[in-house]
C-alpha cells in the first residue's frame, strides 16, 4: 500500500516483532531494515539501514515490560527518523503503558502519561496511534494529532460467534470502566452490570457489591487492561455467587504481571480474552483458559488509512 505523499514504512521496535509483522503483512509491507540493540552498558542503539527520506513512517511499538526500555527504544527511534529526513512520523503504541498515571491521586505524586507524551512529542513523533486508553481524556496530553482505536468490533465480532446473545449479561468490573461496558453491551444489545469495589492498596482490590441482577446470564467482564488479575477473579467470584452461570471476560491489554496468570488459571473463570497489543508470554499461551485475539488487521487498516488521508473514525461507526 502506498501513502498519498510517498511510501509508507514500517519500523518495528522490540516490544511486539510479531505484531508488527503481521500488521506489514496486511499492508502487503515488508518492515523496514533497522537495528535495534543495546551495548554492553544497555544503552540503546537504533540504526534505520534503508533510505526513508520523503516516506510516510509509522513506528509499531508498545511501551509493555520492560516498560522504561521500549520507551526508550521508541524515542530514539523517533529520534533516528527524524534526523533521517522522514516526511511524517507515527509512533504506534498499541498498548501506552503509562496511561494509569494520568492525574495526581496525592500531593507530591507525578502525572506520568503527560510526561511521556510531552517525551515523544519532543523526539519527533507528528502523530500518535494508540488503542483503548485507560483514559480518553491522555489524547489531550499530546500536541499532536492521536488517534485512539477501540478493540470493540474486534471483540464484538468474537461475541456473536461465540455466545447465545439472548443469555449474555456485560459487566463493569467497577465503576469507572462502565462507559466502555455499556458502549459494548449496546453493540450486542446486552443488558448490563456493574461491580462495586473498594481497592485497599494498589494491586489489591475488594469485591463489595453486584450492581443488577446476573442471576442466569453468562457474564462477559469488559475492561481495559488486566494487571494482576485481583479484580478479575474476584468479580467472577461475586457474580457466580450471585447465580450468574459462568463468567467469561474480555480485555484489551493483558499486562499479566507477577503471579496473575496462575491466578486467572486457578480462578473459576471460564475464559480471559486478550488481544495481542502486548506480546503474550510462553506462559500466556499455554494457560488453558486464556485465549489471545489478534488486531494487526484492526491497526494495519487504521495506519493504511492514515497513509492514504482517509477517515479512521469510519472503522468504529
Amino acid at each position: 500500500m502506498a501513502a498519498k505523499n510517498g511510501a509508507i514504512k514500517i519500523v518495528a521496535g522490540n516490544s511486539n516483532p510479531t505484531l508488527a509483522k503481521e500488521i506489514g503483512e496486511y499492508l502487503k509491507t515488508p518492515l523496514t531494515k533497522a537495528v535495534v540493540r543495546r551495548f554492553a552498558d544497555m544503552e540503546v542503539f537504533v540504526e534505520i539501514q534503508e533510505n526513508v527520506r520523503g516516506a510516510d513512517v509509522f513506528i509499531i511499538q508498545s511501551t509493555s515490560f520492560p516498560a522504561n526500555d521500549h520507551l526508550m527504544e521508541l524515542l530514539i527511534i523517533c529520534d533516528a527518523l527524524r534526523r533521517s529526513s522522514a516526511r511524517r512520523i507515527t509512533a504506534v503504541i498499541p498498548y501506552f503503558g503509562y496511561a494509569r498515571q494520568d492525574r495526581k491521586p496525592g500531593p507530591r505524586t507525578p502525572i506520568s502519561a503527560k510526561l511521556v507524551a510531552n517525551l515523544i512529542t519532543r523526539a519527533g513523533a507528528d502523530r500518535v496511534m494508540t488503542c483503548d486508553l485507560h483514559a480518553g481524556q491522555i489524547q489531550g496530553f499530546f500536541d499532536i494529532p492521536t488517534d485512539n482505536l477501540y478493540a470493540s468490533p474486534v471483540m464484538v465480532r468474537d461475541i456473536k460467534e461465540r455466545f447465545d446473545l439472548a443469555k449474555v449479561m456485560v459487566v463493569s468490573p467497577d465503576v469507572g470502566g462502565v462507559v466502555r461496558a455499556r458502549g459494548l453491551a449496546k453493540r450486542i444489545n446486552a443488558p448490563l452490570a456493574i461491580i462495586d469495589k473498594r481497592r485497599e492498596r494498589a494491586g489489591e482490590s475488594e469485591v463489595m457489591n453486584v450492581i443488577g441482577e446476573v442471576k442466569g446470564y453468562s457474564c462477559i467482564l469488559v475492561d481495559d487492561i488486566v494487571d494482576s488479575g485481583g479484580t478479575l477473579v474476584n468479580a467472577a467470584e461475586a457474580l457466580l455467587e450471585q447465580g450468574a452461570t459462568d463468567v467469561n471476560a474480555y480485555l484489551t491489554h493483558g499486562v499479566l504481571s507477577g503471579g496473575a496468570v496462575a491466578r486467572i488459571t486457578g480462578s473459576k473463570m471460564k475464559e480471559v480474552v486478550i488481544t495481542d497489543s502486548i506480546q503474550p508470554t510462553k506462559e500466556v499461551l499455554a494457560a488453558r483458559n486464556i485465549r489471545v485475539l489478534p488486531i494487526a488487521t484492526l491497526i494495519g487498516e487504521a495506519i493504511g488509512r492514515t497513509a492514504a488521508e482517509e477517515s479512521v473514525s469510519s472503522l468504529f461507526d
